[in-house]
Parts: structure tokens; C-alpha cells; sequence
């Protein structure tokens, strides 16, 4: 049981890290996110309110109590890294180790989530 509250802890956190990263280069470097998405081919008006919802899912992961919005912040994220990882691919800018490593994180953090649960 304290081994797998550890592995949940460790990459539930690796994983907020790396949203936290993630949304604050929205906020704070919006002209080269900016660029990013309009390579993707994405409208840039989605920049904040994208960055607002991951950290409302972060709020969701780490309440114990928002069982059902937690789970739907899982499978948002999931979705959001496995549409992040297409898209880097697709632009051949190399960038999708990241989504890669956030997929790996979110599947770990899930499965040792739902573990300790029960």
C-alpha cells in the first residue's frame, strides 16, 4: 500500500509539473504558443481558455472528493496528449516526447489512483 501511494504521488506530481510548465508558457509566452498553434492550424483564441482547464483538471486530480470530475479530467488529459502527440508528429517539429512522457505519467497516476482507492 505505501508503495503504491509513492508511485501515485511521484507521478501524479511529475505530472503536475509538467501541466504547471505547460499552462504557464500559455500565459506567459503567448506569442511563441502563439506560433505553435498556428503551425498546428489551431486558432489561437483557444490559448487561455485551454490553459484555465488544465489547471482546473489539476485541481481535479489532486481533490479526493471530485471522484466523477477526476475521472473526467483523466480522460480529457488523455485526449489532449494523444492529439498533442498527432499534432507534433504531424508538423515534424520533434516535440512529442513530451507527449509521450505526460501519456506515461497519466497512465501510471490513473492505475495507482483507482489501486489505492480500493
Amino acid at each position: 500500500m505505501k508503495k503504491d501511494k509513492i508511485i501515485y504521488y511521484v507521478a501524479t506530481g511529475l505530472l503536475s509539473i509538467l501541466l504547471l510548465y505547460s499552462a504557464g508558457m500559455y500565459f506567459f509566452m503567448y506569442d511563441d504558443v502563439a506560433t505553435l498553434f498556428t503551425n498546428f492550424g489551431y486558432p489561437t483564441y483557444l490559448i487561455y481558455p485551454y490553459a484555465v482547464i488544465k489547471l482546473l483538471g489539476l485541481i481535479a486530480l489532486w481533490t479526493p472528493s471530485l471522484t466523477t470530475i477526476k475521472e473526467w479530467a483523466y480522460a480529457g488529459y488523455f485526449y489532449a496528449f494523444i492529439l498533442a502527440f498527432f499534432a507534433h508528429y504531424m508538423i515534424g517539429d520533434g516535440e512529442q516526447l513530451a507527449a509521450v512522457l505526460a501519456i506515461i505519467l497519466l497512465v501510471v497516476s490513473y492505475i495507482f489512483n483507482k489501486r489505492l482507492q480500493n
